[in-house]
């Protein structure tokens, strides 16, 4: 890798904090989206062939045939996001484009969405907040209304232990939650004690078992559809299900089934498998109150977004300074 004597054209998909785009501007020749909407496949496919750098988002489809169009100067792309999904990593790094991600700083916004949701779904909190507002409240309190089910003793099983997985179960064991999971490896023991984590070598088996399921695990080609409908047939009927990494981690259609049907008690969504377009038996069940939707929140804070773009900058500025960036996607890690 050399150096660029003059300033990188950095071509940024959509809008980001304002602090960010300042210092980026300071750095580099940028190149905005003022509209903040997602950009065509046409108007990607030429970021492409003119950036040096490009800082897509999740919601760019950057897939093989895209990346064939890509010109000779791009040589990364610096993703504003954890996951990388959305991009075709191996693709990238065959035409010699190295590709990077903002790991960490995500985690603890995340896990706070995901108990959030927990508590929503477990204690009627969006259907309840709605009571007021819609002047539905005639009768006052009453012993029997709008129960809900104690979430403390109840057992948690986490699917993918990682750094949200962990930070959701410090929370989760505040709240008198018995912590469960699944990983592809095992964490070391002093994670499992700190935790007071029961490992589940088999996914199956611990969803058989568990209250509420948390999914923290990222979108792989082996994680497609991992709480397939079989599986999801597998809970207990008073079970929620709760979903802030990826969409595709859950057979959608399966779950709106389950829930219809009274075989799963409800769930909790941020991230969804067509997204921005969510399923209308969701949305149906949305409105009966049985699931909570939000629109992928889950780091959707300004500390969040700021942690983000300077990750973003430091890896940008670490690359056109010849040396490696520090969040360089590898093959081993896809």
């Amino acid at each position: 890798m050399q150096s660029l004597k003059r300033k990188p054209l950095v071509v940024v998909t959509r809008r980001l904090p304002e602090v960010v785009e300042t210092r980026m501007r300071e750095l580099f020749e940028i190149r905005l989206n003022p509209d903040d909407k997602p950009l065509a496949q046409e108007a990607l496919a030429a970021a492409l062939r003119e950036a040096d750098v490009l800082v897509p988002t999740v919601t760019d489809e950057i897939d093989s045939g895209l990346l064939a169009q890509a010109g000779p100067n791009l040589r990364l792309i610096a993703n504003f996001g954890n996951g990388v999904d959305h991009i075709d990593v191996a693709a990238a790094l065959e035409r010699g484009i190295t590709v990077t991600n903002t790991p960490g700083v995500l985690t603890e916004d995340t896990a706070d969405m995901t108990m959030a949701l927990i508590l929503a779904v477990a204690r009627r909190v969006t259907e309840g907040a709605r009571i007021i507002p819609d002047d539905a409240w005639d009768s006052g309190w009453s012993p029997t209304w709008m129960l809900g089910r104690r979430i403390t003793g109840k057992r948690l099983g986490i699917v993918g232990m990682g750094r949200i997985g962990q930070a959701l179960a410090r929370r989760a064991k505040a709240f008198g939650l018995q912590i469960h999971y699944h990983n592809r490896r095992r964490v070391p023991g002093t994670i499992e004690r700190d935790l007071d984590a029961t490992y589940w070598e088999s996914l199956d088996q611990m969803l058989a078992r568990v209250d509420i399921v948390s999914v923290n695990c990222p979108h792989t080609p082996a994680t497609y559809h991992l709480l397939s409908a079989r599986r999801l047939k597998l809970l207990k009927p008073e079970a929620i299900v709760v979903n802030t990494a990826r969409g595709e981690v859950i057979d959608e259609s399966a779950l709106a089934r389950l829930i219809e049907a009274g075989d799963v008690s409800g769930a909790g969504l941020d991230v969804f498998e067509q997204e921005p377009s969510v399923s209308p038996r969701l949305i149906k069940l949305a409105r009966a109150g049985k699931v909570v939707l939000l629109p992928h929140m889950g780091s959707a804070t300004h500390e969040s977004r700021i942690d983000m773009g300077e990750k973003v900058i430091i890896n940008i500025k670490t690359f056109m300074d010849g040396h490696r960036p520090p969040d360089r996607i590898l093959p081993s890690m896809l």
